[in-house]
C-alpha cells in the first residue's frame, strides 16, 4: 500500500524556501530552536540545510510512525552487532522461495537461516548461484529480482 503524498501548505513550503538565504549562524540558531540542543560541532551547511528542512516537515505533519522507528532501531542494532552484514538478506525470510526462469529453464532458491539451498547444494550468496546458472559474473540479487523493496515483499511470499 502506498502513502498518499502530503501537499504541503504555503507556510511550511515558505520555511524551508528560506533555509537556503540563512547565514550558517542563522541555520545554528534554528537547529537550536528545532532539536533543543546546538548543532553537532563542524557540521556543514550542506547537512544543515537538509535536517532542518525535514525537522521543519517533522513538526508540521508529524514523524516516522512507530512501526518504521522499530524497524529502523533494529537495522542499526543489526549494523553494530554485525557492521559487514547484508541488509538484503534479513529482509527475505528464511524459507521463502525466489523463483527465476532463464533460457526457458526454472530455478527455485530456497531462503535458510545461513543462506540459500539450491538444487541440494547450500550457497552464502544468490550471486555464487547466478554465477552458476548463467556462466558469468551477476549480482545475484539483481539476477533474482531482488533490487527494490517490492520485488522482495513479492518473493517473500511466494
Amino acid at each position: 500500500m502506498q502513502a498518499k503524498p502530503i501537499e504541503m501548505d504555503a507556510h511550511v513550503t515558505r520555511q524551508i524556501l528560506g533555509l537556503r538565504s540563512m547565514s550558517r549562524a542563522q541555520l545554528l540558531d534554528l537547529w537550536q530552536t528545532e532539536y533543543r540542543k546546538p548543532a553537532p560541532s563542524g557540521i556543514r551547511r550542506e547537512i544543515l540545510v537538509p535536517f532542518l528542512a525535514y525537522r521543519i516537515q517533522e513538526n508540521a505533519y508529524g514523524g516516522l510512525k512507530p512501526p518504521v522507528r522499530a524497524e529502523l532501531r533494529r537495522i542499526a542494532q543489526s549494523l553494530r552487532s554485525n557492521p559487514s552484514g547484508l541488509l538484503g538478506r534479513s529482509r527475505i525470510k528464511p524459507g521463502s522461495r525466489i523463483l527465476r526462469r532463464w533460457r526457458g529453464e526454472m530455478h527455485e532458491v530456497f531462503v535458510t537461516e545461513s543462506g540459500y539451498k539450491y538444487r541440494g547444494t547450500s550457497y552464502q550468496s544468490l550471486s555464487e548461484i547466478a554465477r552458476r546458472v548463467t556462466g558469468t559474473r551477476w549480482s545475484g540479487p539483481a539476477f533474482f529480482g531482488l533490487k527494490t523493496a517490492k520485488a522482495i515483499r513479492r518473493h517473500d511470499s511466494v
